[in-house]
């Protein structure tokens, strides 16, 4: 059996509770060495045998898999942050598929959830911004086109951008063509979670300027929109007194 294991943001405490028991219950963890906090792995019995992934292709990682499996051992395949995000595990699935070796997911807190608490933002701000557009800079890894950046930034909705730390030059100009203002806020929340995390304020039009400053190049997302600076926006009718929901009449005109 294999699972996919949401190693959390970070900090070793913010795996769910689910997702360090498989990790208590595993034979075999293959990890994301340049991603994951390796203080996950305390938990690991010993015996557990461990690999990592940051040099592994993803043919050395299902013949790993499979070498477990044919052992009867359980294996734990621990990504960052939330597997099905930018996970790559897909590609994983379908292969097990036809090797029909049975797979489960757990799901786990994602960095932009991580940032978002870190900057103490609500990314669905009344008023300011009810999406949230989670997306990558088009690097050596391509988008479609109809997900360009600027295409993407031409809603002015709020924008997380992973995996692209090294381009903000590039991001700060795409944005600024969909038409964002370069006042806008903006926000570099650099390993959310970790130790070492770094908050960095900023706004569109700075946007480059505060990744040189601090020499951002890796492990940082980028948060576009109004709901960084938290202002002018309105209050929530859920629990307005003069709103009637379901659990409670309107207790003011």
């Amino acid at each position: 059996m294999v699972y996919f294991v949401g190693a959390g943001p970070g900090a070793a405490d913010l795996i769910t509770v689910r997702g360090q028991q498989r990790l208590k219950d595993a034979d075999v963890v293959i990890f994301a060495g340049s991603l994951v906090n390796k203080e996950l792995l305390d938990v690991c019995r010993p015996g557990c045998e461990f690999f990592d992934s940051a040099a592994m292709t993803l043919e050395e990682v299902m013949a790993a898999i499979q070498h477990a499996e044919r052992a009867g051992k359980m294996t734990v395949r621990l990504h960052s942050g939330d597997p099905s995000l930018f996970g790559a595990i897909r590609e994983q699935m379908d292969i097990l598929d036809t090797l029909q070796i049975p797979y489960e997911s757990v799901p786990g807190v994602s960095s932009f959830c991580a940032a978002a608490a870190s900057l103490h933002i609500e990314y669905t701000l009344p008023s300011v911004s009810q999406t949230v557009i989670l997306t990558r800079m088009e690097g050596r890894t391509p988008v479609p086109e109809k997900e360009k950046l600027e295409s993407l930034a031409a809603h002015h909705a709020t924008m997380v951008l992973f995996l692209s730390a090294g381009m903000a030059a590039a991001a700060q100009e795409q944005l600024l063509a969909a038409g964002y203002s370069g006042a806008t806020s903006a926000a570099i929340v650099y390993k959310a979670s970790w130790k070492d995390e770094a908050l960095y304020p900023c706004t569109v039009g700075t946007l480059a300027e505060t990744a040189a400053a601090h020499g951002i190049r890796n492990t940082a997302l980028f948060i576009i929109g109004d709901v960084v600076g938290h202002k002018d926006y309105a209050r929530s009718k859920l629990y307005d007194p003069s709103f009637a929901t379901g659990f409670r009449e309107a207790s003011e005109p």
